[in-house]
């Protein structure tokens, strides 16, 4: 038994996803078998292995200096720059939207149609620094990052022109960049924005469906709209007086989402059906079906008013998020 135990632990969290994989029937296995969410190697690991499929490996160079970077900057060692102190748009969102690029990327590519390989490197390097507006400067003290929830696509846009050289973007890229992050915003209308070619249109629908693909199907993502309830109040979003409103805010929200990700996206979600069918021999889009027994569950949550809703959140480990409300006040 202690021999057990022993191989075990030495097994690293990758390998033993692959023998999960290998063990568990096709029909019940889940998007969080695949890849170690919570473990930042892993995802790096997984998209440079997509990466490898498709381009030079020497390419990734860039990426792996972007993500570095990107870490760094998240963990507060950047020059001038806080810590990430939003607990939604953190480090864990980010490598949900990096992987879910990825995939997406390889589905695209496999479909036959592949990227240029500029456009791939800066879609993921897009992906990395979509948020990066939520980090504040040195000397700002005041509140939590989350205050800029409202402009936080323009300051990700200004952060990466200032500090584009240590992220590896190049002057000219920059433009590109900011392009396909703008199709992270809900309000932007993708067909007002000036891409230069259809290519580079579809990285930025690539990376405006990642974005919704990978934080609705995190399976901590019910768990996790309590985080981000206190950063909708800090930045003066309207419209959320208690938690619970933001739990029923969302069903509302995915009927716009879906039309999103239908329409102005051209359902390039599809895509990961095509990753998941040839690099894992699954048959269906993990991520349609992770975000779809989300929102059942939140319908059960507000149908079911027998015990407080949180009685019902139950993945992760999670504080108190009132504390945290108060605090932000004092």
């Amino acid at each position: 038994m202690n021999n057990l135990l022993e191989n075990a632990l030495n097994i690293s969290s990758a390998n033993l996803k692959k023998q999960i994989i290998h063990m568990k029937d096709k029909d019940k296995i889940i998007l969080a078998d695949l890849i170690d969410l919570r473990n930042p190697k892993d995802v790096y690991s997984g998209v440079k292995k997509i990466f490898f499929y498709h381009y030079p490996k020497n390419l990734f160079n860039e990426i792996e200096k972007c993500y570095k970077q990107t870490k760094t900057l998240f963990d507060g060692k950047y020059s001038n720059y806080n810590a990430c102190n939003t607990k939604y748009h953190n480090f864990i969102h980010t490598l949900d939207i990096f992987l879910a690029t990825a995939r997406l990327l390889d589905g695209y590519n496999l479909k036959g149609n592949k990227l240029p390989e500029r456009l791939a490197i800066n879609l993921l390097k897009a992906s990395l620094l979509h948020d990066s507006g939520y980090i504040q400067e040195k000397w700002d003290k005041e509140g939590t990052g989350a205050k800029h929830a409202q402009n936080h696509i323009g300051r990700s846009i200004a952060f990466i022109v200032k500090n584009r050289v240590n992220f590896s973007v190049s002057k000219e890229d920059v433009d590109t960049i900011s392009k396909m992050i703008r199709c992270t915003e809900v309000k932007d209308n993708i067909s007002k924005i000036p891409f230069s070619s259809e290519e580079e249109r579809m990285t930025g629908m690539i990376l405006g469906s990642a974005d919704i693909l990978g934080q609705m199907s995190d399976r901590e993502y019910l768990e996790r709209l309590l985080f981000l309830y206190n950063e909708m109040k800090e930045a003066g979003v309207h419209g959320y007086t208690t938690e619970f409103d933001i739990i029923k805010s969302t069903l509302k929200l995915y009927k716009i989402i879906k039309k999103r990700l239908n329409d102005s996206f051209k359902k390039v979600y599809g895509y990961a059906e095509d990753h998941f069918r040839i690099r894992f021999n699954i048959d269906k889009n993990l991520y349609i079906e992770a975000i779809e027994k989300n929102i059942e569950y939140i319908e059960k949550i507000i149908n079911d008013s027998s015990t407080n809703f949180r009685h019902k959140l139950k993945r992760g480990n999670f504080p108190d998020v009132c504390s945290i409300n108060e605090k932000n006040k004092s």
